[in-house]
């Protein structure tokens, strides 16, 4: 049950191409030429059988029903298999790769459900431990009663119905997106003149200008990633590919310096928490810009190497194009998975263990009555909520977007990331100004309270 498997022999000489239908009840077979089905079907180009070395070989066709035989269980799969249904195609006792011309399957389907798109996929035993689905060597041809997958090897196939947007939802977080990033370039700017005017008022605290200074760099970050992206999404249509290349890389570099200075927030906060060293650290700032301005041009670098960027198209469960942006290309979702989700996940890994550091060692101080002061419970909340930004919490609901109920949340992922810039200017202000005896209950305050005594003991 769940294995259905067809073997036939065919000569080296064959002048046409070899046609066999397929469905997952009955499995593959030879079609009848007055045969009329509502089935599958595979169409093998001459060029294989005339590439074969021996007078004939045998084409091996397997329909497998991977519900029943637990097979080809991809992690973290968010697409649904149509019908459940794997087809496997084997000619011969070698690998069958880089075909002119391409092998055709035609998956047979009705009206498919709403709020997904559907992707013609290839097990690939490269990708992670056990295997998992990939698009590489195959076009999506879509149609009303089935779709037509073109690949140019020979392996096990099926078609993926994944969750995807509806074109109004689409639109409109492009158009928040956009609108967003304007307002959050606006309040960067605005954020780092009060970071300016706070270094040039207060010189001689140096734990408070490194403290600035950071924040100045992340928010230029900040700045520059949302520069990159309007001028992607603005000038991505039409563009040269070589143009399109440095567009898509330079976007990436961006936005890897924006994880990677949040990293170093949260680096900074450990130190001045845990080891107590970060300002004494010679040429402390000098070197974070290095790591946070320099360690993401590498991976940009040997990104650009190995031809990950050009154009990305961003479309909708029919297959309408929204969007033409330049970043990773689909041939390359590897390297968006690693240098993307995998580099931010251990950041924020990272700056969650230190917010949780800080914020137990903040009620301990609280407690004892190490940090005196009048202290506004909404003010405390207001420092906590910043910091919680601060260290890219925001960034984080990413991950909860999950087929086709994580809408809202990708709704609120883009408003949320669009006004960052905003949260982070307020935070600034309520935390560092005014400076009177009302902010000695604050964070900041307890840094500077924390660095003193754990020096002086």
């Amino acid at each position: 049950a769940g294995l259905k498997v067809l073997l036939l022999n065919v000569s080296r000489a064959v002048t046409r191409d070899v046609l066999v239908t397929f469905s997952p009840t009955e499995g593959p077979r030879m079609p009848n030429k007055t045969e009329q089905r509502k089935a599958g079907k595979i169409q093998l180009p001459r060029e294989i059988f005339r590439s074969l070395s021996s007078r004939t070989a045998r084409v091996v066709v397997t329909v497998l029903n991977i519900q029943q035989l637990g097979m080809f269980k991809e992690v973290s799969q968010k697409g649904q298999v149509l019908d459940n249904t794997v087809v496997g195609i084997t000619v011969g006792e070698t690998s069958i790769s880089g075909l002119r011309d391409p092998v055709q399957l035609t998956f047979a389907h009705g009206q498919l459900p709403h709020g997904v798109t559907q992707q013609c996929v290839f097990w690939d035993l490269r990708k992670g431990q056990a295997g998992g689905w990939s698009i590489g060597g195959c076009v999506t041809q879509p149609g009303d009663k089935g779709t037509v997958c073109s690949c140019d090897h020979l392996t096990f196939f099926t078609l993926l119905l994944n969750p995807a947007l509806d074109r109004p939802t689409a639109q409109a977080l492009m158009a928040v997106a956009t609108a967003g990033c304007g307002v959050a370039m606006a309040f960067s700017i605005f954020t780092i003149t009060f970071c300016i005017f706070l270094r040039c008022r207060f010189r001689l605290e140096e734990t408070l200008r490194v403290n600035l200074g950071l924040h100045v760099n992340l928010v230029g970050s900040l700045f520059f990633l949302n520069l990159a992206f309007l001028l992607n999404s603005g000038l991505s249509n039409g563009t040269q590919p070589w143009t399109c290349k440095v567009l898509g890389g330079l976007t990436h570099y961006c936005l890897l310096c924006c994880f990677t200075w949040t990293a170093l927030e949260g680096f900074h906060f450990y130190l001045l928490f845990v080891k107590v060293l970060g300002t004494y650290i010679h040429h402390y700032l000098a070197k974070l810009c290095l790591v946070g301005w320099g360690f993401p041009a590498l991976i940009v670098v040997v990104a650009g190497v190995i031809g990950s960027y050009g154009e990305y198209r961003i479309q909708t469960m029919d297959h309408q194009v929204i969007a033409r942006l330049c970043w990773i290309t689909s041939k390359h979702l590897l390297v968006h998975y690693i240098t993307n989700g995998g580099y931010f996940g251990l950041i924020f890994l990272f700056n969650m263990a230190v917010f949780g550091v800080v914020t137990q060692k903040s009620c301990c101080l609280q407690a004892t009555g190490a940090a005196q002061g009048d202290r506004k419970a909404w003010k405390v909340a207001l420092v906590a909520a910043g910091l919680f930004c601060l260290l890219g919490a925001t960034w984080a609901m990413v991950f909860l977007t999950y087929g086709t109920s994580s809408a809202p949340v990708l709704c609120l992922f883009t408003v949320l990331n669009s006004l960052q810039g905003i949260f982070i200017f307020i935070w600034l202000v309520v935390l560092y100004y005014p400076k009177t005896k009302e902010t000695t209950g604050s964070l900041s305050h307890i840094i500077r309270h924390d660095k003193t005594a754990t020096v002086s003991q």
